[in-house]
């Protein structure tokens, strides 16, 4: 007997065409996924640049609700927070004449941002509906950590309660890797919710984008003859960047090695500042670009980057690395302490992850990729090998589907 298709509700701060950041290509990803397999698929989503409360778009068949919201994203902290904090009441505001008991048989919201909890709480009650929470961001603790929040203090017990609530929604929560479930059961509070592993995801089936306005990042930076080290995605104090930095000062006795980053966030101006202070001639920076000229720069770089800041207390999959491995590239980068993303990359031979501080090791593992063009393309083809056998959408679509279908 044919399963019944699902009405989806998907949940999340930050999506497309508007956005440049892996969250938003990761959700999209999954939404399509979820449409191939004959489900109704709504995207939720805020909206700052619209004037009317609620604009219903399309997108590759994908039907998306934008509710107008204040700016969450490259904004100062306080404004963030406060428009962040209205995330659910201005979506509701806008969705409540749309739904009924019928909308929705089932909810997927994304975290970041901790404050969905009452938009997902009012649909569960309306539609009756079980809701999944794919957690990729443990906030407010990341921020702790980085000693940018203060413990115990008002604003942590605020961002707490939201936290909690939005948890608290969840008929389940899913984890990005083992090591984060046990961070994240650590917690005495946390020992009542049901969660489970569920890792980032990529279309695995190779896409072929054709532009004519793009102009090769070869040509337009002259680099034809690099060997191009590249990083895209957020540059904040959750990546560490200087740690980057100095392995691009390392690396400047090679004529031939270029290093590209390209991203936004709360530590452009350090690494700008770096490269000037450093008078590094091996070194671009250019702002975001939109997703389909992102992926066009993918297929020309050699050496895919990232960075984990080492007092990071959870362990995450930095999302920019699903690029890299759809695209045959080895990954080279550095995480805390007992990520577990380091054994799973360096067994699989996808590339090579150090422990963050460990910069000769870095410094060596940059230079064996640079050097050994056959060890490149080995890495590249590892890495897309893992990548089918752990972070295929298609799995990851049927997991959330099936755990849905079981909770309803």
């Amino acid at each position: 007997m044919e399963k019944v298709k699902l009405q989806l509700a998907l949940i999340i701060d930050d999506y497309l065409p508007h956005s440049t950041r892996v969250g938003a290509k990761m959700f999209h990803e999954l939404a399509l996924e979820l449409q191939s397999l004959g489900h109704h698929i709504t995207i939720i989503t805020p909206n700052k640049d619209q004037s009317t409360r609620l604009y219903i778009d399309n997108l590759d068949g994908i039907s998306v609700w934008r509710f107008k919201n204040g700016p969450i994203k490259d904004i100062k902290k306080i404004p963030r927070a406060i428009n962040e904090s209205l995330l659910s009441y201005n979506a509701w505001k806008a969705i409540k004449p749309l739904v009924n008991k019928n909308s929705f048989d089932g909810i997927i919201y994304y975290s970041p941002s901790i404050f969905w909890g009452n938009l997902v709480n009012k649909l569960k009650k309306k539609c009756q509906c079980p809701a999944y929470l794919i957690l990729r961001d443990l906030f407010p603790q990341w921020i702790v950590d980085a000693g940018i929040l203060k413990q115990g203090s008002l604003i942590e017990q605020y961002f707490r309660f939201f936290e909690r609530y939005s948890y608290k929604q969840a008929s389940i929560i899913g984890l990005m890797s083992q090591k984060n479930l046990d961070y994240f059961y650590n917690y005495e509070k946390n020992k009542d919710f049901k969660c489970e592993i569920l890792r980032n995801w990529a279309n695995t089936s190779p896409i072929t984008i054709e532009s004519s306005k793009y102009i090769s990042i070869r040509e337009s930076l002259n680099l034809q003859n690099k060997t191009i080290f590249f990083y895209g995605g957020n540059i904040g104090h959750a990546q560490d960047m200087g740690n980057l930095m100095r392995l691009v000062k390392k690396m400047n006795i090679y004529p031939d090695a270029h290093f590209l980053f390209i991203g936004q966030g709360d530590e452009v101006e350090l690494i700008k500042a770096l490269a000037k202070k450093w008078d590094l001639n091996n070194f671009s920076y250019l702002p975001s670009v939109n997703q389909e000229e992102f992926k066009l720069i993918l297929k020309e770089i050699d050496i895919g980057l990232f960075s984990l800041a080492s007092h990071h207390s959870a362990h995450n999959f930095p999302g920019k690395l699903l690029g890299y491995m759809a695209n045959h590239i080895p990954i080279l980068g550095s995480v805390n302490e007992g990520n577990d993303l380091q054994e799973l990359v360096n067994k699989e031979m996808a590339g090579f992850i150090h422990i963050n501080g460990e910069d000769d090791n870095l410094f060596e593992s940059a230079k064996k990729l640079y050097l050994d063009i056959e060890l490149r393309k080995k890495c590249g083809n590892d890495a897309y090998a893992l990548l089918c056998k752990e972070f295929s959408v298609t799995s990851i679509a049927e997991t959330i589907v099936t755990r849905l279908r079981l909770l309803e």
